[in-house]
C-alpha cells in the first residue's frame, strides 16, 4: 500500500495545521490509503519524520503549493532528497494553477457568494513573475467559469489595492494563514480552500503513482 504525505509549507497560525490535517484525511479517505502531514517549517513533523512514522513501505509525497517559485524549486527538493535517503517515496506535481484549481474556486464562489458582481483572487504573492502571470491566468480562467470580472490582489510583494468595493474575495490559500488578515473587514470573503482541495490531491497521488509504476 502506497501512503499520501501532504507537504505544506507551515504556518505560525495556530489552526494552519488543523486544516491541513483534514484536507489531508479527506483526499486519504478517498484514495483508501494511510496519511500523514509533513511541513517545511514553522510547523512538524517535517517530511523525513513523517515518513519514517508511517506503516505504509512507501508514500506519495504531494507538495501544498499553487506555485513553482522558491519553495517548489528550492525547499521540497531537499526536503524530499533528505527523506529519501531513508525512505520509498515519489514526488508528486504541485497543486499548481491548473482548471481543476479554478473549478474549485468556482465552486467556492457559487457556494459563498452566487450573485457577487465581482470576485478578488488573492494568493499569497510572489516575485517570480512566471508565477504571477500564472495567477493571472487563473483568475482569467475562474471570470470566464463565473461570467465575471476577477482581479488579483496579492497579500504580499505586490499592490494590495482592492479596486471594486463590491468584489468577493477568494483566498488562494490551502489553510489559515496570518495572510488573510490582509483582507479589508468591509469585504465579503471566502475562507481557506482546506477539504475542498481534497479531490485534486487525490489526483496528484494517482498521476505520480502512475507515472512511477
Amino acid at each position: 500500500m502506497t501512503a499520501l504525505i501532504t507537504l505544506s509549507h507551515g504556518s505560525r497560525h495556530p489552526r494552519a495545521k488543523e486544516g491541513i490535517r483534514a484536507l489531508t484525511e479527506a483526499a486519504a479517505a478517498e484514495l483508501g490509503v494511510e496519511w500523514a502531514d509533513a511541513h517545511l517549517e514553522f510547523d512538524t513533523p517535517g517530511l523525513a519524520e513523517a515518513a519514517a512514522a508511517l506503516d505504509s513501505p512507501r508514500a506519495v509525497v504531494v507538495p501544498l503549493l499553487f506555485t513553482r517559485a522558491f519553495h517548489a524549486k528550492v525547499d521540497v527538493p531537499r526536503h524530499f532528497d533528505e527523506a529519501r535517503a531513508h525512505s520509498d517515496l515519489v514526488l508528486a506535481e504541485p497543486l499548481g494553477t491548473g482548471a481543476d484549481i479554478a473549478d474549485v474556486l468556482h465552486h467556492r464562489l457559487r457556494v459563498d457568494a452566487p450573485s457577487a458582481p465581482h470576485a478578488t483572487l488573492f494568493p499569497v504573492g510572489t516575485s517570480d513573475a512566471e508565477q504571477a502571470a500564472n495567477y493571472r491566468r487563473l483568475a482569467d480562467d475562474l471570470a470566464r467559469r463565473a461570467g465575471i470580472d476577477v482581479a488579483v490582489v496579492p497579500a504580499t510583494g505586490g499592490d494590495r489595492r482592492f479596486v471594486e468595493k463590491q468584489t468577493h474575495v477568494l483566498p488562494l490559500f490551502v489553510t489559515h494563514g496570518t495572510l488573510l488578515n490582509r483582507i479589508p473587514a468591509h469585504l465579503t470573503a471566502s475562507g481557506p480552500l482546506t477539504t475542498d482541495l481534497a479531490g485534486v490531491v487525490a489526483e496528484r497521488y494517482r498521476a505520480a503513482v502512475e507515472k512511477d509504476a
